[in-house]
């Protein structure tokens, strides 16, 4: 096969979205002949999102100095900045503000405005972004915006609505940044962008929707991104970022087993040429392993995550709380929602209030969910009013008012509920009944320990069950632990070396329902066989 002909289908392989036959034609021609500065600049695109970026940005390199051979330099500048945004991803600062230097000294050679110039103006905005300068970021951004539409560059435009929402958000100004998340997403799923941008706003859209509460947002551009990626199977570039979304939408609905599966690729496909997916891959593995009673995974895995770049909280604060450690959890909580723009603090409020509720400083707890119920009131998404509305009713429990608070936390029960949030809702049910026991409502109290018992075995929250089951205990005699008074009086049955069907003959239970009790009981004292439950039952006074 001639260069011609492997370019000619290089090309047409790269419209396609085919980037490993991009790659592959486009590598042959070079090799046979040499390529022009655009193929090159399309070979390390094809490079770059088949997870190959170090090769990429070296042929990002050649097509840069090729622009210069022939004198094309807005060509040069083009991939001046992409080089800078490439390495700015990657964490390597130096080399990116080098690139950025150099891009901006070539643009003032330009005989007038261009677009181009637009591209070096988005790293400016970024750095005010992340540096705590939104309102910075918003002028920066606006100045993008003001380029992009003055030459109609549909990327270059896209990339500053994504920075103006950003910066709205962290102002707080929520419904402006959503809208301008809502406009952007059109030019996406209607094919308007090339790849990489395409991808950075799917990505950015995603994660800004969940750090403002949008579940629904959140779970609509999750869906259209998986479909992008499925349509794109060779692409490795921002597939990694897809599936630690999907992690976060599976574990927050309750399908932990599907979240930890996703996490998983997500910390693979990071490894492979995503490195944006590294933090979503691990934090959520992690949050799923706290929740689920693995504290010493669930610490590895925040490790792991704080790699990144990015502190994993809240949940590394509550895993300190889970510890029986709730002055720890306080300073790292304190701390983090200390120095958090508006948005990033708006997100780690929720476990503020429940860390500020175990630590027993109530004036915290209760500016905190004050802080909670003025951004529901300026922005009344489901989501923001569930978590709103649980704060409400746990300070008011705290408070010594069950009465006020039982009402706020059957809102939030509801919400979650018609959210498809399991975990919260089952939480939801223990405070309500709390509030129904210190009204003196006892059976109702029971009543929702036992609901919220069993939903959180079925989702293997043990932590949770064990927290619902002491409570029920609590209740029956005044002693606290981990089990429900049946699975004590099924635990006490199999130390005398019981079967299943004599312990469920003398119980008058199902074989199938002793045998799930077994399994909860395993699950809530970290058991694996009948041996070690009944050294457990003879150790703790449960045999006989």
């Amino acid at each position: 096969m001639s260069a011609e002909t492997g370019i000619d289908q290089g090309r047409s392989a790269f419209r396609e979205n085919r980037w490993t036959e991009a790659f592959e034609n486009f590598r042959d021609a070079d090799q046979r002949g040499g390529l022009p500065a655009p193929d090159l600049e399309r070979l390390a695109t094809a490079e770059i999102l088949t997870g190959n970026t170090a090769t990429g940005l070296d042929t990002l390199t050649r097509a840069h100095e090729e622009y210069l051979v022939v004198g094309d330099i807005v060509g040069a500048v083009r991939c001046a900045g992409w080089m800078g945004m490439q390495l700015m991803h990657l964490g390597e600062m130096s080399r990116a503000g080098g690139w950025f230097a150099r891009g901006q000294r070539l643009s003032d050679e330009l005989d007038g405005p261009h677009a181009v110039q637009g591209f070096l103006l988005v790293p400016v905005g970024l750095g005010k972004l992340y540096g705590g300068d939104p309102a910075g970021a918003l002028e920066a951004f606006a100045q993008v915006a003001d380029i992009g539409q003055r030459f109609q560059d549909k990327d270059l435009s896209a990339l500053a609505l994504i920075g103006l929402g950003q910066a709205n958000l962290m102002l707080g100004h929520n419904d402006e940044g959503l809208r301008m998340f809502d406009e952007v997403m059109v030019a996406v799923t209607a094919g308007e962008l090339s790849a990489i941008p395409a991808g950075i706003v799917y990505c950015a859209v995603i994660g800004n929707c969940h750090l403002a509460f949008d579940l629904e947002r959140a779970l609509e551009w999750t869906a259209a991104l998986d479909r992008w990626c499925r349509n794109r199977p060779d692409m490795v570039t921002f597939s990694g970022q897809c599936q630690s979304h999907r992690a976060e939408l599976f574990r927050l609905h309750g399908a932990w087993a599907e979240a930890l599966a996703a996490a998983a690729i997500a910390q693979g496909r990071s490894a492979q040429g995503d490195p944006q997916a590294l933090y979503g891959g691990y934090y959520q593995q992690g949050e799923v392993q706290r929740l689920s009673g693995d504290l010493d995974a669930a610490a590895a895995s925040y490790r792991e995550a704080a790699r990144s770049g990015y502190e994993p909280q809240p949940g590394l604060a509550l895993l300190s709380l889970a510890r029986g450690d709730a002055k720890q959890a306080q300073s790292m909580i304190q701390r983090a929602a200390g120095v958090a723009d508006t948005a990033t603090r708006r997100h780690l409020l929720p476990a503020l209030v429940e860390i500020e509720l175990a630590a027993a400083d109530i004036e915290a707890a209760r500016r905190g969910a004050d802080e909670l119920a003025a951004f529901a009131r300026e922005c009344p998404m489901p989501m923001v009013r569930a978590v709103a509305c649980q704060a409400e009713g746990g300070v008011r429990l705290a408070e010594g008012d069950p009465a006020g608070a039982a009402p706020a936390i059957r809102q939030a029960w509801k919400l979650w509920r018609q959210l498809g949030v399991p975990y919260e809702a089952a939480h939801c049910r223990v405070l309500i009944g709390c509030a129904c026991r210190a009204l003196g409502d006892e059976a109702s109290a029971l009543m929702d320990f036992e609901a919220a018992e069993a939903e959180f075995l079925e989702l293997g929250a043990a932590p949770g069950a064990a927290w619902a089951a002491s409570l029920m205990r609590e209740g029956a005699d005044g002693a606290k632990g981990p089990l429900s008074p049946r699975e004590t009086e099924v635990l006490r049955l199999v130390a005398t070396g019981k079967g299943n069907r004599a312990i469920a003959a003398e119980l008058y239970l199902s074989e199938k329902t002793v045998a799930r009790h077994i399994s909860n009981i395993f699950l809530k004292l970290g058991l694996s066989s009948r041996a070690a439950a009944t050294r457990y039952a003879f150790e703790h006074g449960l045999a006989g």
